[in-house]
């Protein structure tokens, strides 16, 4: 297995359950069993997945020196990772609250706090990176010097800039133009899938470039070849679709790092997701290691 260095938001998350959207104006509601808390975070799902898949992860990430940052350290054994790379420099813990519907819509509210005018601590670059197989490097500002520091060593970058509505974002070009591995969400492109995988090639050219289509699949690109697509795969059906795109990303990394064809990669990691979202939580349903292997045999993968 590899050494994957992990650098991303890590969040405390509370989930209301509400009646539906829009939300009228209440004083008070009694939501019984209806509001739950959870470790959260792009960083973290991505983190998570990968130590579940048997991966040696360095997790890198911001935290305060309060009460929720005391809560998201100790949580971190029980999901296979250490505290070594998070440092405690943010003036606070990040927290989001999501508001969940019962069709499933949801609307989250993340306070970032001042991770986006923080940095990663440029003496925990060089022991994070040493070794590296492959650095994740998730949008967030805090972790944008890990870009030119990993590209300085040779180890190649993955990211995922998620919704992107402009191909000439300032916030994400430099995410954009480091990967090798670059993944987004076809939810706010501006023109279709097919049309943003040149756009993007036109500008950036990653060796590999993956557009999520949600139920629809996912469309690859690799560099110098016609665009693919995958179809899902839900064997346990849908319950909650929070994290798919995580564990997506997740596996195709992971897959890559196993020495498959990026083609063969998304097949399975499409399977990885489409198993995920049989379970309601962002860093629930993870299949480990022998698990996606015995899925992918069993599916013929």
């Amino acid at each position: 297995m590899a050494q994957i260095a992990v650098a991303g938001l890590y969040t405390l998350e509370t989930n209301l359950r509400i009646e539906g959207f829009p939300l009228p104006y209440y004083p008070v509601t009694y939501p019984f069993h209806g509001i739950t808390q959870a470790h959260a975070g792009v960083g973290l799902n991505v983190a998570v997945a990968l130590a579940g898949l048997g991966h040696s992860v360095r997790f890198a990430t911001l935290i305060g020196q309060d009460e929720p940052g005391e809560h998201l350290l100790a949580a971190l054994p029980r999901f296979g990772l250490d505290s070594g790379f998070v440092a405690r420099t943010a003036s606070a813990t990040s927290q989001s609250v999501i508001l969940v519907a019962p069709d499933g819509n949801r609307q989250i509210h993340c306070d970032l706090k001042d991770l986006q005018e923080s940095t990663y601590p440029q003496l925990q670059i060089e022991p994070l990176l040493s070794g590296a197989s492959i650095a994740v490097v998730c949008n967030i500002n805090f972790a944008r010097p890990l870009l030119a520091a990993a590209q300085a060593r040779g180890i190649p970058i993955a990211t995922d800039v998620h919704a992107l509505g402009d191909f000439d974002d300032a916030y994400n070009r430099d995410f954009m133009a480091a990967s090798e591995v670059l993944f987004l969400s076809h939810e706010r492109l501006p023109c279709a899938p097919q049309q943003a995988l040149e756009a993007l090639r036109a500008r950036f050219d990653p060796r590999i470039i993956v557009i999520g289509l949600g139920a629809d699949g996912a469309l690859l690109s690799e560099r110098g070849k016609p665009a693919q697509h995958v179809g899902t795969v839900a064997p346990r059906g849908v319950a909650n679709t929070i994290g798919a795109g995580d564990a997506l990303f997740s596996a195709f990394v992971d897959q890559l790092c196993a020495g498959l064809p990026p083609a063969a990669a998304l097949q399975r990691a499409c399977l990885f997701a489409g198993w995920k979202v049989g379970e309601s939580g962002a860093t629930l349903g993870l299949l480990t290691a022998t698990q996606f292997a015995q899925e992918c045999s069993r599916h013929q993968l």
